[in-house]
């Protein structure tokens, strides 16, 4: 199963669950700007991994503008061996809005070779954003590989620099930039809704 969901547009489940060697690729698109786009969301989701070998791939991208206010809360199950999970959020924050990232990954007793990575990041495009990130691991098994991470800052003045000692302008070269920070999950979308949410 592979799905894009378009906060606003779609309906995102708020449960999920994995049988034995289900796979289920999924991403998650919120953007403020886009039409029917909520000023405020809350976007809980549970992904359950009950059956063996069962493998998640997920990832989020957000664009928060003007006073927009997002939770994400994203709570990943590992009841199961042998399972895989992958996230990657990547979000921008501009103006006033807000954003937060809840991230869980829970490794139940008896779930052996588990492996998990989470992955949160955000950029702050202007002094009165706020992105809070917020990735934990809970884990009762001790053969797992597990690993979370996050970040928040500002786009690199070295690198603008450096586009802009090589004749782009400063905008370009910010949308350069933005563009390469987005592009792990602007990647996974079809080429007209990447388009749309990069104007």
């Amino acid at each position: 199963m592979k799905s894009v969901y378009i906060i606003g547009r779609d309906t995102l489940p708020q449960s999920i669950s994995l049988g034995e060697g289900e796979q289920l690729s999924l991403t998650i698109v919120y953007a403020s700007a886009l039409e029917g786009a909520p000023a405020e969301a809350d976007i809980p989701l549970t992904v359950s991994l009950d059956g063996r070998g069962a493998s998640l791939d997920i990832a989020g991208l957000y664009i928060c503008k003007g006073e927009s206010r997002l939770r994400l809360k994203v709570d990943v199950r590992h009841n199961a061996c042998g399972c895989t999970s992958r996230q990657l959020f990547k979000g921008l924050v501009a103006d006033q809005a807000k954003a937060v990232f809840d991230g869980l990954v829970y490794v139940a007793h008896g779930a052996q070779k588990t492996s998990a990575a989470q992955e949160s990041h955000a950029i702050l495009l202007s002094a009165g954003a706020v992105a809070e990130n917020r990735p934990q691991l809970e884990i009762y098994a001790d053969d797992v590989e597990c690993s979370h991470g996050a970040t928040c800052g500002q786009l690199n003045d070295d690198e603008l620099f450096y586009m802009r000692s090589r004749g782009i302008p400063e905008d370009e070269a910010r949308r350069l930039q933005i563009l390469s920070f987005l592009s792990p999950v602007l990647s996974r979308l079809p080429e007209d809704l990447a388009e749309s949410i990069m104007k």
